[in-house]
This record gives structure tokens, C-alpha cells and sequence, in this order.
């Protein structure tokens, strides 16, 4: 998979296994996410839902997910991503399931709170993952990879949920993917291991070890995590992925109802046009994570380079979201927003690269965390809004407010991501 004839062969076969199990063990936590999108028609006849209430089941997850960001960062920076995340693993499989089980629209809301408690630790462990066996100069291609499998999930998701729905019932939807991550976690812990250095050879010191700065004994405690709100960078970082979230989120939680009920496809063709642009996601988050260690290398310094590409993603995001509300054409409409889709996954690749050269080496998982929570505090803003214009007017605004707040959040990385954090600070 990374195929870089500088890195030994031990270390490059530690890094394609980590890499192929966050994959695996991203591609779940998103067919779990996107259960419900899917399924949204038949839950809402089911229970009774309206449009708003239906915004409001599709946020809950979001609102847990964000807030449990903050500890649990700093909780990978101290232990570790290999237990985090097989520990959520079995949490949030175990709530995907219940989805399954729930009868009311209040037990629905909890089980998806506790979905995302348990995924929180998914992208903040494989942030750490990335920084303890990737050189600085070389993380954009693996952050690119890892990042692939949230669009990979949604896209599949439809195409793979939507005929055992039909075949059986929504409920089976969320039993089978609650099994997949059981099965995900056992294999996680029982292959995954952090870098030993105490075992490696020179040569593979220097290799990961490649332009680190100089690292202090910096202790992670809480001191050490509250300090980085002391820089803007931190504040820069969170209110961008806002914005770039909130956007991506619009589209993640609503496109199969928007294609259904505002450009009235029916059920076979909006599962196809739907899983059309996270296909897409999947290519751009690959090629941004490739493109941006190149522009990296190429820039006055890591931090800029990695910047610069959020920016003009996000802004790209902005600029193809206009046409996709307002044209007539569903053809174009697609396209446009397979192209926003892109750029999203492309946005986020490189937000994730960016936190690994941003943040102290001590506290990459903390500050990718951060920048997560303020990415999904926009996720979890974003369907409830979405629900509510659309009732009240209809998807046209509600699109047009996604790109008004993402545009602010280009504006956001540009401003205020200007230097990274250093390890004593």
C-alpha cells in the first residue's frame, strides 16, 4: 500500500496492516453512521416521524460523537489508539445493534447518543497511529488513506443496506452491521501494535524519526491539553472543520431524502445517484492525502502547505454547492454534488494531515480531537437545521446556508492556522 523504497521493510509492513485494519474498522463506523439515512423512509412510516424530529434522530449521534472528542484524545495520547479504539469498537457496535431493537423515537435518540460514544475514538486513534509510524513529510498519503473509508462506507451503504432492507426489514440493517464491528474489534486489538523502539534498528529510528523536532518530556495531563486552547491555531482549526463538516454533513445525513422528496427520483435510481458522490469522496480523499505531502514538500513549511489545501477544498465545496441547489437538472445536480463530495473528503484528509504537523508530538491525538469536535459540532448542527428549512421553505435555503457556513470556515483555517503549536508551550 505505501510504497516508499526509503522505509525498511519491517516498518513498511507494520504501516500497510494499520492501514488496512483503520480501513476495515472506518468503513464500518460509517455503514453504521449511514444506517439511518438509508433506512430514513422506512423508520419515519414506522415510528411516525416528521421531517424535524427525523433531523433531530439524525444529529443525536453528532452531539455525543463531538463532545466525547475532547476526552478522548487526550485519552489516545496517554494510552494509546490500540485499546481506545477496540474499546469503542465493542461500544458502538453493541449501540448500532440496539438501534435495531427500539420502538419509540426516545430509546432511538439514546441508542444513537451511544453510538457516538463509542466511535469517538475511531479518527482521533488513527491520527496517533499515523504520527507513530509515518515520518512528519510523509503523513498526507496514509491520513488520505484512513480518511478513504468514511466516504467508502456511505457509498456502499445504500447499495449494500437498501436490498437487505427490502429483503428483510430496517431493523436488520442495524443488527448486521453491529456484528461486523464485533468481529472488527477482536481483529483490531489482536493485530495492532504502537511502534517498539526499544526493538528497532538505527535505521528504523531514523526513519521515524525523520524531521520530528526535537521532543521535550512533556507530560500529557490536563495542564498540557487545556494549554493548546491557548493558541489560535487550536480555535483556527475548529472553527474551519465546522464549517467543512457542517456542509459534508448536509449532504451525509439528507441526500437520500433530498433525492427522494425535493427532486422526486424513486427508491432504486436516488440509491444509486446517492452512493454516485461518496464514490467520489472516496477518490478525492486518496488523491488529497497523496497531493498534499507533495504540496508539503514543496511549501515554506508543513503547516502551510497542508493549510493551503483545506482551504482551497472547502472553498471548491462553496463554489459547487450553489449550482447543485439551483439547477433543474438532476444530472447536474449530481454532478455537482458529487464534485462538493470530493472536495469534502478531500477537506478532510487534509485537516486530519494538518493536525499531525500543527500539534505538539505529544499531543497530535488531543489537538486532531479538538479540531473534530469542532468539525462535528457542525455535523450535529447540520441535519437539525437542514430538517427544519426544508420543512419551512424547502432543501434550496438549506443548501445555501451549508455553503454560507463553510465558506466562513475557509476563512477560518486561512486566518488563523498560521504556525504550529511548539512542544513546550
Amino acid at each position: 500500500m505505501i510504497n516508499n523504497h526509503a522505509t525498511p521493510p519491517r516498518i513498511r509492513r507494520s504501516q500497510n496492516l494499520a492501514l488496512i485494519l483503520l480501513v476495515v474498522c472506518g468503513v464500518i463506523n460509517y455503514l453504521d453512521r449511514a444506517t439511518l439515512a438509508v433506512a430514513n423512509e422506512y423508520i419515519r412510516a414506522d415510528l411516525g416521524l416528521s421531517l424535524g424530529q427525523m433531523g433531530l434522530l439524525l444529529s443525536a449521534f453528532s452531539w455525543s460523537y463531538a463532545l466525547c472528542q475532547l476526552p478522548v484524545g487526550a485519552l489516545v495520547d496517554k494510552v494509546g489508539p490500540r485499546w481506545l479504539l477496540g474499546i469503542g469498537l465493542v461500544v458502538w457496535s453493541l449501540a448500532q445493534a440496539a438501534g435495531g431493537l427500539v420502538a419509540t423515537f426516545g430509546w432511538f435518540v439514546v441508542a444513537r447518543i451511544a453510538l457516538g460514544i463509542g466511535e469517538a475514538p475511531q479518527f482521533p486513534a488513527a491520527a496517533r497511529v499515523v504520527s507513530n509510524w509515518f515520518p512528519l513529510r510523509s503523513r498526507g498519503t496514509p491520513t488520505g488513506i484512513y480518511n478513504s473509508a468514511s466516504p467508502l462506507g456511505v457509498a456502499l451503504a445504500p447499495l449494500v443496506l437498501s436490498p437487505l432492507i427490502i429483503a428483510t426489514s430496517w431493523h436488520w440493517a442495524f443488527f448486521v452491521t453491529g456484528a461486523m464491528g464485533l468481529v472488527a474489534a477482536v481483529v483490531w486489538v489482536a493485530l495492532y501494535r504502537d511502534p517498539d523502539r526499544g526493538t528497532m534498528s538505527a535505521q528504523e529510528r531514523a526513519y521515524l524519526e525523520e524531521d520530528e523536532p526535537a521532543k521535550a518530556a512533556t507530560k500529557v495531563d490536563f495542564a498540557a491539553w487545556c494549554a493548546l486552547f491557548k493558541h489560535r491555531v487550536t480555535w483556527g482549526m475548529m472553527l474551519g472543520f465546522f464549517g467543512s463538516v457542517y456542509l459534508n454533513w448536509v449532504y451525509l445525513t439528507w441526500l437520500p431524502g433530498y433525492l427522494r422528496t425535493e427532486r422526486q427520483m424513486d427508491i432504486a435510481y436516488a440509491g444509486i445517484a446517492a452512493s454516485i458522490p461518496f464514490f467520489c469522496g472516496f477518490a478525492g480523499a486518496l488523491v488529497a492525502g497523496w497531493a498534499s505531502d507533495r504540496v508539503a514538500r514543496r511549501a515554506s513549511s508543513p503547516l502551510s502547505g497542508r493549510r493551503n489545501a483545506v482551504v482551497v477544498a472547502t472553498l471548491g465545496m462553496v463554489v459547487f454547492t450553489i449550482p447543485a441547489a439551483l439547477v433543474d437538472s438532476n444530472v447536474v445536480a449530481v454532478a455537482c454534488i458529487s464534485i462538493v463530495i470530493f472536495l469534502a473528503n478531500a477537506s478532510s484528509a487534509c485537516a486530519w494531515s494538518l493536525a499531525t504537523v500543527a500539534a505538539p508530538p505529544s499531543r497530535i491525538a488531543s489537538l486532531g480531537a479538538i479540531q473534530n469536535f469542532g468539525g462535528f459540532l457542525g455535523g450535529a448542527l447540520a441535519p437539525i437545521l437542514t430538517g427544519y428549512i426544508a420543512q419551512t421553505w424547502s432543501f434550496v435555503p438549506a443548501l445555501l446556508t451549508g455553503a454560507g457556513i463553510a465558506f466562513v470556515g475557509a476563512m477560518s483555517y486561512l486566518f488563523l492556522v498560521v504556525r504550529p503549536i511548539p512542544e513546550d508551550a
